[in-house]
C-alpha cells in the first residue's frame, strides 16, 4: 500500500473506524485494545474520540511481529475478561453478527474463529514459480478474523511460542502448539484482509 493500511479511506471514515465500530455494536465486547506501532499511536488517540466509546477504547504498542504485538496486547487484557478476540484491523467487513458468531463457538469450544472453505484450485510451487502439484481443497479453510479463546488459553499458547521461539502467523496457529483445538465458523460474507490499494473497492459496507 505504501503507508499504514489501516488509516486508508474508504468513504469518510478509516479502515481502523469501521473496524472498530464492528465490535462496538456486539453485546459480547467489553472493551478493545488497539495495538498499533509506536509511530502511529498518536494517530489512533486523535481517531478515538470521533468514535464515541473512548472509554472503551485502550491503546498499547506492538512488537517486532505478530506474535509479539498479540503478547503485548494480552499483557492488557483484564483479569475480568474470560475471553478475549484478536481481529486484524485491516480486515473493516467484518459483520457483528459474525464476531457474534464466532464468541457463541468459542462458549461451546474454547476457541474459535471465522473461516471461508477455499473454492480456488490450489497448486504447490517451486521456489521458481513452476508447479509441483494440486492440492486438493477439499476441507480445506482459509482462516480469517477474529480468532477467539479462552484467555487463560490464548495466553498459555502465547508464553509456550515465546518461549519455544517460535514464529506464528495467527492465534490458531500458538494454540495448536500446546496441542489444543480449534473450531472453525463459517462467514457466508467475504471479509478480506486490506493489502493492495484496490482492495478498497471490493464490495460496499452492510454494518
Amino acid at each position: 500500500m505504501g503507508f499504514d493500511k489501516i488509516f486508508a479511506k474508504i468513504g469518510d471514515s478509516t479502515v481502523i473506524e469501521y473496524t472498530i465500530n464492528a465490535f462496538l455494536q456486539c453485546d459480547s465486547v467489553n472493551d478493545i485494545i488497539v495495538v498499533i506501532n509506536e509511530k502511529n499511536v498518536q494517530r489512533i488517540k486523535d481517531l478515538v474520540p470521533k468514535i464515541n466509546s473512548e472509554e472503551k477504547i485502550r491503546i498499547c504498542t506492538g512488537g517486532e511481529s505478530r506474535r509479539d504485538s498479540v503478547a503485548n496486547g494480552l499483557e492488557h487484557v483484564g483479569k475480568e475478561s474470560a475471553y478475549v478476540a484478536v481481529h486484524d484491523g485491516a480486515r473493516p467487513w467484518i459483520r457483528p453478527t459474525q464476531i457474534e458468531k464466532v464468541f457463541e463457538a468459542s462458549l461451546t469450544y474454547g476457541a474459535a474463529v471465522s473461516a471461508r472453505p477455499i473454492t480456488d484450485t490450489v497448486k504447490r510451487c517451486d521456489p521458481d514459480g513452476s508447479i509441483i502439484e494440486s492440492i486438493s481443497r477439499k476441507d480445506l479453510w482459509a482462516m480469517e478474523t477474529p480468532q477467539i479463546f479462552r484467555t487463560e488459553l490464548l495466553k498459555r499458547a502465547y508464553k509456550q511460542a515465546i518461549i519455544d521461539n517460535k514464529k506464528v502467523t495467527d492465534e490458531v496457529s500458538a494454540v495448536e502448539l500446546i496441542g489444543e483445538s480449534v473450531q472453525v465458523v463459517h462467514d457466508p460474507f467475504k471479509n478480506p484482509k486490506i493489502t493492495f490499494p484496490d482492495d478498497l473497492k471490493t464490495q460496499e459496507f452492510t454494518h
